[in-house]
């Protein structure tokens, strides 16, 4: 998960308000059970210190503890958050992004005590090459055994998979192997994509193309460029180069800036300069590079990618994007809906009220009760995975 685009910062009291009048509507309107319990998630989620009776309603204390994921070699890290009043809790996997905190990144843990405070089980694996920027098929295999792992703790039923950013088009993969069929019951991808190959092209050019057609003009976010050539550094330097210019791109994403720089400056001119165009957001000097690398790298892309693998999908999906992503464009949860099998797709919600897997700033309200009824179904299918 990448750090937000500048802008106005959220206020966490004032999205409080909103969730509150939300939960009017909710009790003055409709049956209000499941989305009390959403609305009092979301806020939760919003501000961690949030009290009062819409925070506290149906809340349960958290307990947290440190688990293994047996893997076939060897075992992933994983956190287990437990809500400790409820008996025979339905539960799920929440996979962390690209960032190199993995399942330490405070709004991931923020966001898995949330969910478990609304009587849900989270398991939050590792997954170590995400935690490496890289997109690898690998990390599909470790999100199914962590679907097996925690389905074999709870005793019965199915889990979710809730995966964020680039892990949400691997938790579709996953959810679509049939080895995990009996492990996972549903899916929900937040700011997932479809075709890693494309989103890659829309790092190198700021364009998108919609699944109608469309193409849509979009700045793309610097951090997409850094993750691509981090993880294909051996396409764009040579062989005695990789391992510095590899260093000086963790550092930059690592939000270190001097650092980068100088081990940057250690490499050879014709290096350093693609590393310093990068630093300095002049793609024009390495686009050709770029798409070539794309090109390239087409096979493997396919495997990291649901694009043409999403037909085997077999349990209810649930998609939500944030309206202006410029890491992953909105476009590729439309592609992801338009290749879900109907009657698997439960929502696909792309809103203005998050920037790519984070609530950002003061919405209006309809968009808050849109959230709010997205959040509602991801619990329902929680509990009905689980009495399976």
């Amino acid at each position: 998960m990448p750090k937000t685009p500048a802008g106005r910062a959220p206020r966490p009291r004032a999205r409080a308000a909103l969730f509150v009048v939300v939960a009017l509507v909710v009790v003055l309107f409709r049956p209000a059970g499941a989305h009390l319990r959403a609305a009092s998630l979301l806020l939760r989620f919003a501000d961690a210190g949030a009290t009062g009776a819409l925070a506290d309603f149906d809340k349960h204390a958290v307990v947290e503890s440190d688990v293994g994921v047996p893997l076939d070699v060897g075992e992933a890290r994983g956190r287990l958050y437990t809500p400790a009043s409820v008996s025979d809790p339905p539960g799920v996997v929440l996979l962390h992004g690209v960032h190199r905190l993995g399942i330490d990144e405070p709004r991931l843990q923020r966001f898995a005590r949330a969910v478990a405070a609304a009587g849900v089980v989270v398991l939050t694996p590792q997954i170590a090459e995400i935690a490496d920027y890289r997109i690898d098929p690998r990390s599909i295999d470790t999100i199914g055994a962590a679907a097996a792992a925690l389905r074999a703790r709870l005793g019965h039923g199915r889990v979710g998979v809730m995966g964020m950013s680039f892990a949400g088009g691997l938790s579709l993969l996953a959810a679509a192997d049939p080895r995990f069929s009996k492990d996972i019951g549903f899916v929900v991808a937040i700011g997932a994509h479809d075709d890693l190959g494309r989103v890659l092209r829309f790092f190198a050019t700021d364009h998108i193309v919609q699944p109608d057609g469309v193409d849509v003009a979009l700045k793309a976010h610097e951090y997409g460029a850094l993750v691509m050539i981090y993880g294909n550094a051996e396409r764009f330097f040579p062989p005695a180069d990789v391992a510095v210019a590899r260093e000086a791109l963790r550092f930059r994403l690592w939000e270190q800036p001097e650092a980068a720089l100088a081990r940057a400056r250690e490499l050879p001119p014709a290096s350093r300069a693609i590393v310093e165009a990068l630093f300095e957001g002049r793609l024009d000097a390495i686009r050709p590079a770029l798409l070539a690398a794309i090109d390239q790298g087409g096979e493997t892309m396919s495997r990291v990618s649901p694009h043409g693998h999403l037909a085997s999908i077999h349990v209810p999906v649930f998609l939500l994007h944030g309206q202006g992503d410029t890491v992953i464009p909105a476009a590729e949860t439309l592609w992801i809906a338009s290749e879900v099998p109907p009657g698997e797709l439960r929502v696909a919600l792309v809103s203005p009220a998050i920037v790519h897997v984070e609530i950002h700033g003061e919405p209006p309200l309809g968009d808050r009760w849109e959230l709010v009824h997205f959040m509602a179904g991801v619990l329902a299918e929680a509990a009905a995975a689980h009495d399976e």
